[in-house]
């Protein structure tokens, strides 16, 4: 029998929130008030385009903050790409957007995880936490995230 895969619906409506959020602010060109974006992504997913350096610094996952400067954010239907000041060197990114794990806007205590399934991740490597994992968890501890691991049937 088969069964409605409800995870999955919501993962998909999730980063469909995102998409046109970063669309919004796209188009507009800048965040209102004092909204910010954490956004914590898989580097070794397929697509995931960064710097060489950057790969190196974060193996495994790496979360940018979108705040007051950000430049050339274009968002697609799989994806956003934006360039983002790294030490004074502005960087190029592009994330597809089943490579996200957490979305987090601090400002309202709004934050979404998104759980790694096999068909989510076809090129995700075992690798430890980078070395901001406690700042990670101290934003994780500032916003309400919501988790479908309550949701998942056993």
């Amino acid at each position: 029998m088969k069964m409605i895969d409800y995870g999955s619906m919501m993962h998909d409506a999730m980063r469909g929130l995102i998409k046109r959020l970063l669309q919004d602010i796209a188009d507009v060109g800048e965040l209102p008030g004092d909204h910010h974006f954490f956004i914590t992504f898989n580097t070794m997913y397929a697509g995931v385009l960064i710097p060489d350096w950057l790969l190196e610094r974060y193996p495994d996952e790496m979360t940018i903050v979108v705040q007051h400067w950000f430049d050339n954010l274009n968002v697609t239907d799989e994806g956003f790409s934006i360039t983002l000041n790294f030490g004074d060197s502005p960087e190029p990114l592009y994330i597809p957007f089943l490579a996200l794990r957490t979305f987090v806007d601090p400002s309202v205590e709004f934050g979404l995880r998104f759980e790694q399934i096999e068909e989510d991740a076809p090129e995700a490597a075992e690798a430890p936490m980078h070395e901001n994992a406690e700042a990670d968890d101290e934003i994780r501890e500032e916003a309400q995230v919501v988790s479908l691991d309550s949701f998942r049937k056993q």
